[in-house]
């Protein structure tokens, strides 16, 4: 809006490689290099900008604080890369997600051609980097892991406050204060826009307005997590705004349960990526038929995808650095097989509307 001021937020394989969370900032790797390997370019220090918008690292503490082998003002990449380049056959980067600096890299690379009858060489390829990051990002180190679970206690946290406070009449946004409240008194943000729907709201499945009442009877789901020290969580549940299931809404939420019970134990090594949404589609198809809301075999209803009325979604996603993390969920044709420091959502869901 206008000139305000917004919180940056790095690009999350940026940060993965440098933990350098400044804006305008560029990392090279270039192996081999005598004067060192990692090239950090960041801004540089400035007084007048430091009072207005805060501390910056410079070059001098990109190198100290941060490690980088060798760094320079983000200014003189124009000076700098295009030697760089010179130097390498071949070369690693994310083409398309910045499209001005892929214009900036083109015109390096035709300047380096026009000098070829001097002497200047070319890299002989591009390879996108992306993929290659993106599979190692899918693997969480043990201090990964630690930071996710960190992460996924505060969000448990907040969904307990929420479950105590909620009460009928309350709006939805009230409740969703509650989760602010939890995650700004521990220094963490969203991870991404809440979700808090109320009776029919909770049928709308990226519902984010959170402005309607929570009425006496009704069940509120919550989609809400935080990302602490970059690393997301991602918690959904269900409760009855007043503390006390009908018979009908408790029918359902144990199906659910079961499913991700289902789900949960088809969560491990060796078992394919999509075993654990197999089996909540057999949990959930099964409790709906037992429900009447789907009619004919199990085997038939899930060959003809009946469940999908009320269950639309996959059971989960990768989950890390971003909410929905990257990583192939099939290699080639096939499902990926779970490995040792994956780590996925298990969700499932049945949606019922009054109708």
């Amino acid at each position: 809006s206008r000139d305000v001021e917004y919180q940056y937020r790095q690009d999350s394989d940026f940060y993965y490689l440098t933990g350098f969370d400044e804006p305008e900032s560029l990392a090279v790797l270039a192996p081999g290099r005598e004067s060192g390997e990692y090239l950090l370019f960041c801004r540089e220090r400035n007084t007048d900008r430091e009072r207005w918008d805060g501390f910056r690292a410079g070059p001098e503490g990109a190198a100290s604080i941060f490690g980088a082998d060798d760094a320079f003002p983000i200014d003189d990449i124009d000076d700098i890369l295009p030697g760089i380049l010179e130097s390498r056959r071949r070369v690693y980067y994310t083409m398309g997600a910045y499209p001005e600096f892929d214009s900036r890299v083109a015109e390096w690379i035709k300047s380096l051609r026009s000098r070829g009858a001097s002497g200047a060489h070319t890299p002989h390829e591009f390879v996108a980097l992306d993929h290659l990051l993106h599979d190692m990002r899918l693997y969480k180190s043990r201090a990964e892991i630690s930071a996710m679970r960190h992460s996924a206690r505060l969000a448990c946290d907040a969904h307990r406050r929420a479950m105590q406070r909620a009460r009928p009449g309350m709006f939805e946004y009230e409740l969703e204060a509650e989760y602010i409240h939890e995650f700004r008194a521990a220094n963490a943000r969203y991870s991404y826009s809440p979700i808090v729907g109320g009776g029919g709201n909770a049928c709308t499945l990226h519902y984010v307005e959170n402005t309607g009442q929570l009425m006496d009877g009704d069940l509120v789901l919550v989609d809400a997590g935080c990302e602490l020290d970059y690393y997301a969580s991602d918690i959904t549940r269900t409760f009855p705004v007043n503390g006390r299931f009908s018979p009908e809404q408790r029918a359902i939420y144990d199906i659910v349960r079961e499913a991700q019970t289902e789900a949960i134990a088809k969560t491990r090594v060796g078992n394919q990526w999509n075993d654990p949404h197999d089996a909540a589609v057999r949990v959930i198809t099964r409790g709906l038929r037992k429900l009447g809301l789907l009619e004919g075999s199990p085997a038939r209803l899930i060959r003809d995808q009946a469940y999908r009325e009320f269950f639309m979604h996959r059971t989960g996603h990768w989950i890390g650095m971003d909410v929905h993390d990257v990583g192939d969920y099939k290699v080639g044709d096939e499902w990926r097989l779970l490995e040792s420091g994956m780590v996925t959502t298990v969700e499932p869901g049945i949606y019922i509307a009054r109708s």
